[in-house]
């Protein structure tokens, strides 16, 4: 990776600890098993990520290291393994694959080195891209994500600080922190954007608190794409709740009105992969992808996005409600542990 901010989204998500691992004493040229610490590349507020030397073969990697202060918490425990399962489990040149993890009693997760930038690096220099390449790597994404979907795996959290873009333009989706696998039971989190994704990007049923299956990545590809040939995302709010709450009850700016450049064709696919209802969006990334490839047998349709989108809906009755449930939760959760806390 060519820089420190290419590595922000991997650590970006809770994880557990590692007591055996002394993350703090970790410096340049030390040895930890087979691997030789390089260098400290990113750090959050949960794990730090360094690069390193493979010892036996002298290739880079990437390893993942959770902060000792996250021990004890089962939740994070279970969702880390659950990260590298995914990692060990899913190989394609469009995913980051993860090729070792620690023993029992070390928590750690070892990634392969990526070579490239963020999509939202790559965004914010640009702000949008021509239509064209931003049509060749969404189609590449879709690639990506058949694969994916087709190995039981929901990525849940897609966005531009989760794709990695080299110099040619090929992709790599990273960090499966919240990804969902078929057949795994649930694992929920304090944190709504840790259970939900992130608030620009979140399809509508995830923010009604639905698990989301393949079409959900699907729409948030669709936002990413309407990003890509517009240089703004199609929900806004004053803060995350409002964001969320917004794409439930209003349209976005038809993408041609901030770009007349976008065609009716090109639009019209945007719009399908941000239907509302995931019955009405694309069931596959395939069927996205070949819509994208052949835009000249897309027939654009009469829309009621196209015609009532500077209406703004703000139903104060169930925002509010929305609100309440919030806060309430982690009061209703400290009450049943205060409660079963006393019984013993």
């Amino acid at each position: 990776m060519s820089s420190p901010s290419s590595l922000d989204a991997a650590v970006s998500r809770d994880l557990p600890s590692a007591p055996a691992l002394s993350m703090a004493s970790l410096r340049p040229g030390d040895q930890f098993g087979h691997y030789q610490i390089v260098e400290l590349i990113a750090r959050s507020g949960m794990a730090s990520i360094y690069r390193a030397t493979d010892m036996r073969d002298g290739r880079p990697v990437a390893i993942k290291i959770p902060h000792p202060e996250m021990e004890g918490d089962p939740v994070l425990f279970d969702r880390f393994k659950r990260e590298i399962e995914i990692g060990e489990k899913l190989d394609h040149p469009g995913v980051m694959k993860v090729l070792d993890h620690g023993e029992p009693g070390q928590v750690y997760m070892v990634m392969e080195w990526v070579q490239g930038r963020l999509l939202r690096k790559l965004l914010a220099e640009n702000r949008k891209l021509p239509l064209d390449r931003a049509r060749a790597i969404t189609i590449a994404i879709c690639d990506v994500l058949d694969y994916v979907h087709r190995n039981g795996v929901v990525h849940r959290d897609l966005k531009p600080e989760n794709i990695m873009i080299d110099a040619e333009d090929r992709i790599k989706l990273i960090d499966f922190g919240i990804a969902g696998k078929a057949g795994a039971r649930r694992l929920t989190f304090g944190k709504l954007s840790q259970v939900a994704g992130t608030p620009d990007y979140i399809s509508p049923e995830q923010v009604r608190g639905k698990r989301g299956d393949g079409r959900s990545d699907i729409y948030s590809l669709g936002v990413i794409l309407y990003e890509m040939v517009t240089g703004e995302t199609p929900f806004a709010g004053t803060n995350p709740f409002a964001i969320m709450n917004d794409r439930l009850v209003n349209n976005p700016v038809p993408p041609r009105e901030l770009n007349p450049e976008v065609s009716p064709e090109l639009q019209e696919v945007i719009y399908r992969a941000l239907e509302r209802d995931p019955r009405d969006r694309y069931s596959t990334a395939n069927e996205f992808a070949w819509d994208l490839e052949h835009l000249d047998q897309v027939v654009p349709t009469d829309r009621t996005e196209l015609r009532d989108w500077k209406r703004r809906r703000t139903p104060w009755l169930k925002q509010i409600l929305f609100y309440v449930g919030m806060v309430l939760i982690p009061v209703v959760i400290f009450g049943l542990l205060l409660l079963i806390a006393r019984r013993h």
